[in-house]
């Protein structure tokens, strides 16, 4: 059962989220094998300000 972890940062709409995990679904079912109902995805949306680049939170960057 191949499992999918997709970390990204907030503020996609339940449509966008609904449609990444149908598309990595498919993505992972075509390239293993795996069939469709034995994928897991999980979704982690992290906030801006808990997450940064080049030293700086992006919630700083605004």
């Amino acid at each position: 059962m191949p499992y999918v972890t997709v970390k990204m940062l907030e503020g996609r709409t339940e449509d966008q989220k609904r449609a990444l995990v149908e598309k990595v679904t498919e993505a992972v079912s075509e390239t293993t094998g795996a069939p469709a109902e034995k994928i897991a995805v999980f979704i982690e949306e992290m906030s801006k300000n808990h997450y940064g680049v080049g030293g700086k939170r992006l919630s700083d960057q605004e």
